[in-house]
């Protein structure tokens, strides 16, 4: 089992910048959590949830075309913690933020394919 929380979320205004952080905990995450592929999710209210960026187990990133060049996702095995930077944010960026994870390698926005989900963090920009 991996359970995750997330930290940062935020108020800014239109143009702002935050960085979400994802920390897994688990009985064998110490040696497990480099395995996992991991992604963050958004979901804004009366939306359905959509894929942000997603982290292949070798690195590899994708991301939305709506954040393209905006947002970046990065992982630290050693703090078995994922990221997410988001610079130039917009008020259509406002959302309720899930970091996920899933046992498999290959990086996806697919949220059906996420076996372990955080509780979210809140992100609100301004205009």
């Amino acid at each position: 089992q991996v359970q995750l929380v997330e930290s940062g979320g935020g108020s800014v205004q239109s143009g702002g910048s935050l960085r979400l952080s994802c920390v897994a905990s688990g009985s064998t995450i110490g040696y497990t959590y480099g395995r996992y592929s991991m992604g963050w999710f958004r979901q804004a209210p009366e939306k359905a949830r959509e894929g942000v960026a997603g982290i292949g187990r070798d690195g590899s990133t994708v991301y939305a075309d709506s954040v393209k060049g905006r947002f970046t996702i990065s992982r630290d095995v050693g703090k078995a913690t994922l990221y997410l930077e988001m610079n130039n944010l917009k008020p259509e960026d406002t959302a309720m933020y899930y970091c996920a994870a899933r046992g498999t390698p290959l990086k996806t926005l697919e949220a059906r394919l996420y076996n372990y989900w955080g509780q979210g963090t809140q992100v609100t920009v301004s205009s």
